[in-house]
């Protein structure tokens, strides 16, 4: 996340429209890949914030792989959330106003490694099963996948 780190250098903590893309990775078994943020201590969607010269579906599989540790094939493109609900306010105080692409994509990686520092924990729920405290993010992106 170098570019947005570098803009916090310039605004602190004031809004920043923040384009990323979050993925809906699912294994051979039809579950759904979830992250557990060390920060909002919350379950969510692997997502984050597009670099420089990154196109979104190569901002997904790159942020699937470091929260996750997973190699996702496959993307497709699902839809794009924007709007006052995609306003977020980070337990440090960073604010964002995001637009997120969504994907969906697939793994046969059974290794799951949290990233150290942004994940504590990284798995995979069945869809009848998923975690009850979610991101709000997250929750819209599985709305609009209309998988709750």
């Amino acid at each position: 996340m170098g570019y947005i780190l570098n803009l916090r250098k310039q605004v602190g903590h004031e809004p920043l429209i923040s384009t990323g893309s979050a993925a809906l990775v699912y294994n051979a078994s039809a579950q759904l890949l979830f992250v557990h943020r060390s920060d909002t201590h919350l379950w969510g969607l692997p997502s984050g914030s597009k670099e420089i010269g990154e196109s979104l579906t190569e901002t997904a599989s790159r942020e699937v792989f470091e929260e996750t540790g997973v190699h996702a094939v496959n993307f497709k493109f699902i839809t794009i959330l924007s709007g006052p609900s995609m306003a977020f306010r980070y337990p440090n105080g960073d604010q964002i106003d995001a637009v997120i692409a969504v994907y969906q994509a697939f793994t046969q990686d059974q290794q799951l490694t949290p990233q150290t520092g942004e994940t504590d924990k990284v798995a995979f729920f069945n869809l009848d099963q998923l975690p009850a405290q979610v991101t709000d993010f997250s929750r819209q992106i599985l709305e609009a996948a209309e998988l709750v």
